[in-house]
This record gives C-alpha cells, sequence and structure tokens, in this order.
C-alpha cells in the first residue's frame, strides 16, 4: 500500500482516527456514533476502520455505515494479521497528519479523542505521542494482573516512563509513527520508540468501560516468547541508537 496521497486529500482531512477492529460487528455502530459525536465541529476528519480478517458481519455493517457517514472508511485484510499490522495498514492509508487510534470493543472512550489530539497540535512539533493512560480498569483481575506484570517488566527494562503502553487511545504525528521500525507489537513499544526518536510524550488519564459485547480478540500475551523476543528487540534498538550529527554545508 502506497503511504504517498494526493495534496488535495492531505489539505482535506486534519486528523485521521484509525479504529482496528476483528469480529466487532455489535461494536461498529455505537463507537462510530460515539467519535462522530467527540470530533464533529472540531477537525475535518475521516475515521478508518481496519478489518482484520473478520469472519462475522463487521464488513456488512460497515459498508451500511459508510453509506451514511462519508468521512467513514473501511480497509480489509483478507486474513487477521495482528493489531499492529492493522493500526500500520490504517496509518499508511490516512489522509491526516495527526493519527488518533482506539480500540475497536468500545472499551475506549472516544470523548478522550479531542485531549489526545490537542496534545499533539499544541506540541509544536516536540510532541511525538499523546497516549491515553487508563484509569478504573474494567477488565478481569487476570487481565489486570497481565498488564500490571507486562507493565511493570517493560518499564525496569526500557524505561519509557510510562504506566500503560496497552491502552488503545493514543494520537501521533502520521509521519512520526511512519518513521518507525516496523514489527508485530509495535503498538506496545510506541513510547520508547518515540523517545528514542528524540520526541516528547504527553499522557492523558482516560477512564476505562465495559466492553458493550463479543469477547476480546487481541492480546500482549497470547503470545508469550515472541512478546519477550519484542523486548528484547525493542532494547537493542535503543542501545545502539546513536545521536544525529549536525552536517553543515560547505561553500
Amino acid at each position: 500500500m502506497s503511504t504517498d496521497l494526493p495534496s488535495s486529500d492531505q489539505a482535506a482531512v486534519a486528523v485521521s482516527i484509525v479504529v482496528p477492529v476483528r469480529n466487532e460487528a455489535d461494536n461498529v455502530a455505537p463507537l462510530i456514533a460515539e467519535i462522530t459525536a467527540a470530533l464533529d465541529g472540531r477537525w475535518a476528519y475521516e475515521i478508518i476502520y481496519v478489518n482484520d480478517g473478520s469472519t462475522d458481519s463487521t464488513a456488512e455493517c460497515l459498508k451500511a455505515l459508510m453509506k451514511v457517514h462519508g468521512n467513514l472508511r473501511q480497509l480489509r485484510h483478507e486474513k487477521s494479521s495482528g493489531q499492529s499490522a492493522a493500526v500500520r495498514s490504517g496509518v499508511r492509508a490516512a489522509r491526516g497528519a495527526i493519527v488518533a487510534t482506539l480500540d475497536g470493543d468500545g472499551q475506549n472512550n472516544p470523548a478522550f479523542l479531542p485531549d489526545l489530539i490537542s496534545a499533539v497540535e499544541s506540541g509544536g512539533g516536540r510532541i511525538g505521542l499523546a497516549a491515553g493512560q487508563r484509569v478504573g480498569r474494567k477488565d478481569t483481575g487476570f487481565k489486570k494482573m497481565q498488564s500490571r506484570i507486562a507493565n511493570a517488566v517493560r518499564n525496569g527494562i526500557l524505561r519509557d516512563g510510562t504506566r500503560d503502553t496497552g491502552c488503545g487511545l493514543k494520537a501521533f504525528p502520521r509521519e512520526v509513527f511512519l518513521s518507525m521500525p516496523y514489527f508485530d507489537g509495535l503498538h506496545r513499544f510506541l513510547p520508547a520508540l518515540v523517545r528514542r526518536e528524540g520526541f516528547g510524550i504527553a499522557y492523558v488519564d482516560v477512564i476505562d468501560r465495559p466492553r458493550h459485547s463479543g469477547v476480546s480478540n487481541y492480546g500482549f500475551f497470547d503470545r508469550l516468547w515472541i512478546g519477550i523476543m519484542d523486548l528484547a528487540g525493542v532494547w537493542w534498538l535503543i542501545r545502539r541508537k546513536k545521536s544525529t550529527p549536525v552536517a553543515t554545508e560547505v561553500t
């Protein structure tokens, strides 16, 4: 998929909202209504749903809603490729200079999108990521325990200063995201990689809420050993980072 976009398209859209989904048919319409309520009249925006190999009626629901919402787009992976791949496909197709993401299960409240987008806008090019930090987690006790352990291990090794990288609510300049090295699980390590590139991070507390319907399709420790290898790889990238020399033209 090409990342080159016509200048007219870029000018027409300031913000792109990317929503990765897999088998979330019942959650599509309510979430789009909430995104619209949060952003209408504030930015010229588009909503990009990345249908990651859904086998339910997610695709049909989105097609019907596209007739109502002219700024709604659907990208489709023929087979499920994971959350990081879905986010990346959405960002590459985005027409906005700022991209915001949220999960498609309804647990992320779109009411917090304006705070995240504004944090990037007001950063004057210094903020590479606005990251939602969940308060009042609504997950099961086991899942919350998993997250606490994962966050503690990640922060202890990478020193990224972030208490919660699993929150889907994020905003960032499109070009900053596309400059990151891509790998499966990238979305979990964005704070460390953004800091590696010299950008600051803005944190926004967001209130978690229960899933509207369905079951979770993505999880960090679904493939434990791959997660551990990703952590080691990001640690290596940070250790190998060198400062970019300033080149002065000689005349």
